[in-house]
């Protein structure tokens, strides 16, 4: 024992560690060898740098390096008091290392290296991430909690959680995280584990934590199982009292202590003690496992086999700082076999009682040494000699990519769990549920509760009110969300009672109150738990009760997307409810509408996308157009969705991606040519039915001969149009000179594409059907597929509407005037808005989601619009010389063709007057809309919009890399 060494370095301690730096390559003894005796050789090389270095150290020296301090991500000077209570208990008193809190990402890393730089020994850097880095820092990958990652089944997504922390956490400096939580949540009144664990089933917490520490360790960072003995079974929070769990050995040993034991086996590196008491093992009535030999040496060294290092919880907490000061926890920590302690609730204090009981002879030096080589061999094995510093240029290549994205994305998905659905709610369908309340119930007092959620269900719902009710919210604003939850069709309440420690999660009695109010109004009700599974018992009434496990990072668009029918719910419970649902319960739901989504998710490439982006802004700066909106879709996905441009060219008026169209004649197949797809499903009209059936004006000579199937051929003979508007403004006159116009070919001879016979065919579906095209297509297909931007005559939907809808034209023939929300087609216009052949209007979106119906092969909201066969028969190319589709147009199979060169075949399409067009290819599974107002200000302009179309679609086609 050295009682005269001083607090100071040695110059042979820094030599030493100089040599370490020079001889050392970086490397974790952990790694794989082919030779075991160079792995013997290694490991004994480590052995020997940590003895000499904790040969050289000071008694003061080692009992710092036990000692783990606080510390944030933040910016500080070189004169801020904290940054110089840091730099002190680095400098001065040795401490081993860091515990990050909350920070960001450049801070922290910037942080680290300012304090590495007055480290003797370097410090060893750690921290809490149990659901990913952004636990702590800001901007990292935020990963879906433990329970909700068990929800999934698959323990493939702990072992990429567990990994992909690590790989952030490496890459700001961090050696260790404090994760998995391996406690068996056996106890629903528990205030501090809840959804940290994976399950209340010690098997599936083994499993799921076993590959998280797998993917930890395969980065090269230690894992950390938390907090032994088990921490599952209490309904008190060690942050704030001591816990006593009640349990026999054999019960211990059959339930809590089983994933601690898988860990081992698995090789966790470190295990995290409970502040807990366990009357059946420990040593003393009262003695927290932190300070008990028999639980950290009897039970977990000897019993369980643990070689690693052990490290107390925070021994800040109440469970050990009201019973014991800071320098005897730390000395019977020591004593109980611990290696690192957490934050001691007075750093000096302690150090000079461990250092008091070493001279007095209570502790000896040599157990202190043992721990301190410990923590030394881990520095030297993980080449912090060598290489302590952040590499902060590195940081934007490994910190939350757009692969990690994905996969975090995937994970929420996958765990987002449905337990209860009355009646088929979820999938929500806006035409069965047109308006829709969402209130989110909250203990929070920021008032950004739920903003991501509520964002995400208005991509899915386009009339949905928003309310917040956390602390601040008045008897008055109650009654207001009441009244407005009533005036609904369905309302969606998002609960967020954070897991604070010291109480259980459930709603206070207000809460409740508030609750009751919402059921009494008699409206259909789904809860979504953004926190604790367990609120849902107390609402038992609610027709849906699903679990998003947290309101951070992807699980409030995962909710919203399983909600409405985005993504397919396939997660099963992990736990019990009491007198609700057992383990393992849920309700599986698919896919049935298109979902927003990283580009990758649906087999394409984003930085190929990048060149849709160059085309559409290039065709904007050569006034092609003044501006526009692209969108892609491919296997279920929106992969791209981006506005461009202006409204006109006085750029006042930015593009948005739900800017609204002019789609001209793609009215011809979103309208006239589905209405006439879904009656002929119906029996109601016949591909060979003579048009004279419903016009008596074609029941003479060759008129007589004009089917239904050669009015969407285009080959009835009608000439291309007639303009009509120059004499006729009246519909009623306007649609009798059209019934009246004479054929100029022999039908089924000639392909001429015909706006009259569109008209006529959208006159023959109001006769079939007895209502208006407009109210037929609302109530058959827009309305209940979700395209609720969809929509002729939009001047009738008010000024909201309007104000969406860039200007077609300056017309100064027939109208003088800019046509704004007015259809540009001049014939459309003069019979009344609404015609077979123009008039519809729309977004990017809507129009991906009528392909994508086609490609569903007529399904979509879980509702088959058209039969599969009926689909085949009017998009399909039956022969090579068949020319068009019925109703749609083909992809040329020779020369230029506006769906480029590269889409099969089999693509087909329509191409629409003012700039809009959709090219839809079967093959690749793929959807691609253009809209444009390329008529404004004149219909002479910009010729040059299909080699746009065409350069657009090549780019999507050349993205495709699955």
């Amino acid at each position: 024992m050295n009682k005269t060494s001083s607090p100071t370095s040695s110059p042979k301690l820094i030599s030493m560690l100089l040599l370490c730096i020079l001889v050392l390559p970086f490397h974790h003894a952990n790694a794989q060898t082919s030779l075991m005796g160079g792995a013997e050789t290694l490991r004994g090389e480590i052995t020997r740098q940590a003895e000499d270095i904790l040969s050289n150290m000071s008694l003061r020296e080692k009992i710092g390096q036990l000692m783990y301090i606080r510390a944030h991500g933040d910016y500080y000077s070189v004169d801020d008091p904290n940054y110089l209570e840091l730099k002190k208990m680095v400098e001065e008193y040795h401490v081993g290392g860091i515990i990050f809190f909350r920070g960001d990402i450049y801070n922290q890393a910037l942080l680290t290296n300012r304090l590495q730089q007055h480290a003797r020994v370097p410090l060893w850097i750690t921290q809490d991430m149990e659901f990913g880095a952004a636990m702590r820092i800001n901007n990292t990958t935020r990963i879906t909690p433990a329970m909700g990652v068990a929800a999934t089944g698959n323990p493939a997504w702990a072992f990429e959680k567990g990994r992909i922390t690590a790989l952030e956490a490496k890459a700001v400096g961090v050696h260790q995280v404090f994760a998995p939580v391996v406690d068996v949540n056996n106890n629903p009144n528990n205030p501090v584990i809840n959804v940290r664990s994976f399950s209340e089933d010690p098997e599936i917490v083994s499993r799921f934590a076993s590959e998280f520490i797998r993917g930890v360790q395969s980065q090269g960072v230690v894992s950390t199982a938390k907090h032994f003995p088990g921490h599952g079974d209490t309904d008190t929070d060690s942050h704030f009292a001591l816990p006593t769990i009640n349990h026999s050995w054999d019960r211990l040993n059959s339930v809590e202590l089983v994933p601690f034991r898988a860990a081992i086996e698995t090789g966790v590196e470190s295990v995290m003690s409970a502040h807990i008491a366990f009357p059946a093992i420990n040593s003393e009535p009262g003695r927290p496992a932190t300070l008990d030999p028999k639980v950290l040496d009897s039970v977990l060294r000897d019993s369980l086999g643990f070689k690693g290092i052990i490290i107390t919880d925070a021994l800040e907490m109440q469970g050990i700082a009201a019973h014991y000061s800071p320098g005897e926890a730390l000395i019977l920590a020591l004593e109980a076999g611990a290696d690192m302690m957490l934050l001691s609730p007075d750093d000096y204090t302690a150090i000079n009682e461990v250092e008091a009981a070493v001279y007095r002879g209570q502790l000896p030096e040599e157990r202190i040494d043992e721990s301190v080589l410990k923590l030394l061999k881990w520095k030297v094995d993980y080449g912090l000699m060598r290489r302590r510093f952040v590499e902060v240029n590195r940081i934007p290549m490994q910190v939350n990519t757009r692969r990690s994205q994905m996969i975090a994305d995937e994970i929420a998905r996958e765990s987002i769990t449905l337990l209860k659905n009355s009646n088929d709610i979820v999938p929500i369908s806006p035409d069965r549920y047109p308006k829709v309340s969402v209130i989110m119930v909250s203990n929070h007092r920021g008032g950004n509760t739920g903003s991501s959620f509520i964002r995400a269900i208005r991509n899915y719902h386009p009339d949905v009110n928003f309310h917040n009710y956390d602390s601040r919210t008045s008897d008055a604003e109650l009654d207001q969300m009441v009244a407005a939850a009533r005036s609904s069709d369905l309302i969606i309440v998002g609960s967020v009672i954070s897991q604070n420690s010291g109480r259980t999660e459930r709603y206070s009695a207000s809460q409740r109150r508030f609750l009751n109010r919402l059921t009494g109004t008699g409206k259909p009700l789904a809860l979504v738990s953004f926190s604790s599974p367990y609120v849902v018992s107390e609402l038992p009434g609610a027709q849906v009760h699903m679990l998003a496990w947290s309101e951070g990072g992807s699980q409030p668009e995962a909710a919203a997307s399983a909600l409405f029918g985005a993504s397919p719910i396939t997660a099963t419970l992990p736990i019990t409810i009491p007198n609700l649902y057992q383990r393992h319960s849920g309700i599986h739901t698919e896919k049935t509408i298109l979902r927003r989504d990283l580009p990758e998710v649906a087999g394409m490439s984003s930085e190929a996308l990048r060149r849709v982006d160059t085309i559409m802004q290039e065709a904007v700066r050569d006034s092609v157009f003044p501006g526009g909106v692209v969108a892609i879709a491919r296997n279920g996905i929106v992969t791209y969705h981006n506005s461009f441009g202006y409204f006109d060219y006085q750029k006042k008026n930015p593009v948005r991606t739900n800017t609204i169209y002019d789609l001209a004649s793609l009215t011809k197949p979103m309208a006239t040519t589905a209405a006439v797809m879904m009656l002929y499903d119906q029996g109601k009209i016949q591909l060979d039915d003579p048009v004279s059936k419903w016009i008596s004006e074609f029941d003479s000579g060759d008129r007589r001969n004009v089917t239904i199937k050669h009015l969407l051929e285009h080959t009835s003979g009608l000439p291309a149009f007639r303009t009509y508007v120059d004499q006729i403004k009246d519909s009623g006159r306007l649609m009798q000179a059209i019934k009246n116009e004479p054929l100029i070919n022999p039908p089924g001879e000639q392909t001429v594409y015909s706006d009259l016979g569109f008209i006529l065919l959208g006159h023959i579906v109001e006769q079939i059907s007895g209502t208006g095209l407009s109210q037929y297509l609302n109530t058959n297909l827009f309305y209940p597929a979700g395209m609720s931007d969809t929509m002729f005559n939009p001047q009738r939907r008010g000024r909201w509407v309007v104000n969406r809808i860039p200007p077609s034209e300056i017309d100064t023939v027939y109208r003088n005037r800019e046509i704004n929300a007015d259809v540009n087609d001049e014939r459309a216009y003069y019979l009344g808005g609404t015609a077979g052949h123009a008039g519809l209007f729309g977004t990017a979106f809507n129009v991906a989601v009528f392909g994508e119906i086609l490609l569903n092969g007529g399904t979509y909201r879980g509702r088959e619009f058209f039969k599969p066969e009926t689909v085949e028969l009017f998009t399909g190319r039956h022969s090579e010389n068949q020319k068009r589709g019925l109703g749609f147009d083909f992809k040329s199979l020779s020369g230029f063709t506006t769906a480029g060169q590269l889409a099969s075949d089999k693509t087909y399409g329509h191409l629409g007057f003012t700039g809009t067009s959709f090219w839809i290819d079967p093959e690749n599974h793929v959807s691609i809309t253009i809209l444009t107002n390329r008529t404004f200000p004149y219909r002479s302009n910009a010729r040059a919009i299909n080699r746009i179309r065409a350069d657009v679609a090549d780019a999507v086609i050349n993205a495709i890399n699955d």
